[in-house]
């Protein structure tokens, strides 16, 4: 199935939205206060929203209840993984890693058929993304590199949980403006668990610095958007292939990450970014093949 081009764009468009707020909470002093910002925003708008959304169809509860559980499993996560490592070492991984799980659990969950085509596209795209991550030979070790792959490995987990959670629990909320009662749901009680942890952590020292407040409420509008937009768009395409063109937001997290944060991209990058492009043009045209 080859994406409509306005799903095919705006997914793009949310993959470049979605690496801009994660280089913002990875250049942040206080990542937790800035990641607990860029969670809060969207229930700002969420919550006023659900007043004139239809009410969520109860075939969606469970899925968005799994939802909310695995999302904050995905935000420590998260965190920890960027408390040990680079932008440009743990996005790729995180990302690059969540294609091919999300193809096993649209499969068992959701019975989405996958070609041998679609395998191989998944493969390669998985490895150019993961392979933005590698080092060079001669590359010295840094206290914390093993924790780091252990803690984006695990956010790829995540990732490819709530992916397909949310895939099916807008699919099961119906159509039309059902959808969006969904989305809104989700924004809507997924910020609670981690203001309530942030609070508890912070009691003693609630200092909120302007620039954490600013960037984070900015990460989380864009970070709302840029979700809402997958979701939607796994609500009329598979899911396999909406999540493994997300993902090439680790092409644009490396871009980031090299003109902002002055991370090194050099050649091998370079040779990664061509490995993910043709991984997603296999991909889009898999089932025309």
């Amino acid at each position: 199935m080859v994406l409509d081009p306005l799903v095919f764009g705006l997914v793009l468009l949310a993959a470049v939205m979605h690496a801009s707020w994660n280089a913002m909470v990875k250049a942040g002093e206080d990542r937790l206060m800035r990641q607990t910002f860029v969670i809060l925003a969207p229930s700002l708008i969420a919550i006023p929203a659900l007043f004139f959304l239809p009410p969520l169809d109860s075939a969606a509860l469970p899925w968005l209840i799994a939802s909310v559980i695995i999302h904050c499993g995905y935000y420590f996560t998260l965190l920890g993984a960027y408390r040990h490592g680079d932008l440009s070492k743990v996005y790729p991984i995180a990302r690059g890693s969540a294609p091919a799980l999300v193809a096993i659990g649209a499969w068992l969950f959701a019975h989405e058929a996958t070609s041998l085509v679609e395998v191989a596209a998944l493969l390669v795209l998985s490895a150019g993304l993961m392979a933005l991550a590698w080092k060079p030979r001669g590359h010295v070790a840094r206290p914390g590199d093993g924790w780091a792959v252990v803690f984006a490995l695990l956010t790829g987990l995540t990732i490819a949980a709530y992916s397909v959670s949310d895939g099916q629990g807008v699919r099961a909320a119906g159509g039309g403006d059902a959808r969006f009662s969904y989305i809104a749901w989700l924004f809507a009680v997924d910020s609670f668990p981690m203001v309530a942890y942030t609070a508890w952590k912070r009691r003693r020292n609630p200092v909120i610095r302007r620039q954490d407040l600013l960037y984070g409420l900015l990460g989380g509008f864009i970070s709302a958007a840029a979700y809402s937009i997958v979701i939607w768009a796994m609500s009329v395409a598979p899911m396999t292939h909406v999540v493994a063109l997300r993902e090439t937001s680790v092409l644009f997290a490396a871009l980031i990450g090299t003109r902002l944060l002055a991370e090194p991209f050099g050649a091998r990058r370079l040779a990664a970014a061509c490995v993910i492009v043709i991984g997603a043009a296999i991909l889009q045209v898999s089932r025309s093949l």
